[in-house]
C-alpha cells in the first residue's frame, strides 16, 4: 500500500491490449495532485496469468497501485484474486461496466482486447506521435524541432514533458527544449517557423514551491540553488529574452493543470 507522504506514487497500468485507455485515465487523475510525482508503468498485451502475477508482485514490492483494463474474463478474475492474495491495491477500470452492459443488453461482450484501437491510419498517427515525443524530449536530439508540429520551450519544471505526452495522444508531434542560461539554445530552434513554437512561463513563487518539492522527492535539501528565488528569476528572465527574440506565443502555466494548458495550445493550433 502507498503510505501517506510518499515522495512518489507508482502506478502499474495492466492491459490485455495497448493500455492507452488506462494510462489516459491515470494521467487525468494524477493531474489533480500536481506537483506530486508519479511513475506510470505500462504492462501492455498481457495474455496469461503468470505474467499478471509477475506484475502484481512487482507492484507489491514497490508499494504501487495497479489499474487494469482487462476485457478477457479469466484474466480479469485472476487479477482480482491475485491482488487480494498479495494485498495489492488494484482498480478494475472496465470490468464493472462490461458486466453492467451485459446485464442491460442481455448479450455477452465480444471479449476482444483492443477493439477501441482499430489499426487504422488515425491510430498509427497517435503511436508515431508518442514515439516522437519520447525521442525528442528534453532536447535529447535538437534536430527534432525541425520535424515537430509543436515545439515547447521553457525553464525546468514548466510541464514540458507531460504536455508533450498529452499532446502526442492528440496526434501532435511535439519536441521540447529546456531553456538554461548556461546552455546556449540550439541553433535549430531559430529555424523553426514561429507559429509552431509555444513558450511556457511560470510565476516565481509557484516554481519555487514546485522545485522544492522536487528536491525533497529526490532526497535533496530544498535550499539548493535549483530552488532559490534569485536563480529562478535569472532563468525566467533568460527564457523570456529567448521567447521575445523568437516572437512566439507564451502561456503562463502557473496554477494550470496539464490538460488546461494543452487545451489552450490545441486551440491555438486549430485556430480556435
Amino acid at each position: 500500500m502507498i503510505m501517506a507522504g510518499s515522495a512518489e506514487v507508482i502506478i502499474y497500468v495492466v492491459s490485455d491490449a495497448a493500455g492507452d485507455t488506462g494510462e489516459l485515465v491515470v494521467r487525468a487523475a494524477v493531474a489533480q495532485f500536481h506537483p506530486v510525482q508519479t511513475d506510470i508503468r505500462r504492462a501492455p498485451f498481457v495474455m496469461d496469468v503468470p505474467t499478471l502475477e509477475r506484475f502484481v508482485l512487482q507492484a507489491k514490492l514497490s508499494g504501487a497501485i495497479v489499474l487494469y483494463t482487462l476485457v478477457i474474463p479469466h484474466l480479469r478474475d485472476a487479477m482480482k484474486s491475485l491482488a487480494k492474495e498479495h494485498e495489492v491495491e488494484a482498480i478494475d477500470l472496465l470490468g464493472s461496466l462490461i458486466e453492467s452492459l451485459e446485464r442491460q443488453t442481455g448479450r455477452h461482450s465480444r471479449q476482444e482486447p483492443g477493439l477501441n484501437h482499430v489499426l487504422d491510419a488515425d491510430y498509427f498517427r497517435k503511436v508515431d506521435a508518442v514515439e516522437f515525443a519520447v525521442r525528442y524530449d528534453d532536447a535529447k536530439d535538437p534536430s527534432g524541432v525541425l520535424k515537430a508540429d509543436i515545439v515547447l520551450i521553457g525553464v525546468s519544471r514548466t510541464s514540458k514533458t507531460p504536455l508533450s505526452m498529452y499532446l502526442a495522444h492528440q496526434k501532435f508531434k511535439v519536441a521540447n527544449i529546456p531553456l538554461v542560461p548556461e546552455i546556449k539554445a540550439p541553433k535549430e530552434l531559430f529555424n523553426v517557423p514561429v507559429e509552431r513554437i509555444i513558450g511556457l512561463t511560470i510565476g516565481v513563487p509557484y516554481l519555487n514551491t514546485i522545485r522544492k518539492e522536487r528536491l525533497k522527492a529526490l532526497g535533496l535539501p530544498d535550499n539548493a540553488s535549483y530552488a532559490a528565488e534569485d536563480r529562478i528569476l535569472k532563468e525566467l528572465e533568460y527564457a523570456e529574452a529567448i521567447m521575445k527574440q523568437i516572437g512566439c506565443v507564451v502561456i503562463d502555466v502557473s496554477h494550470r493543470a496539464v490538460e488546461e494548458t494543452a487545451s489552450l495550445i490545441m486551440e491555438h493550433f486549430r485556430g480556435g
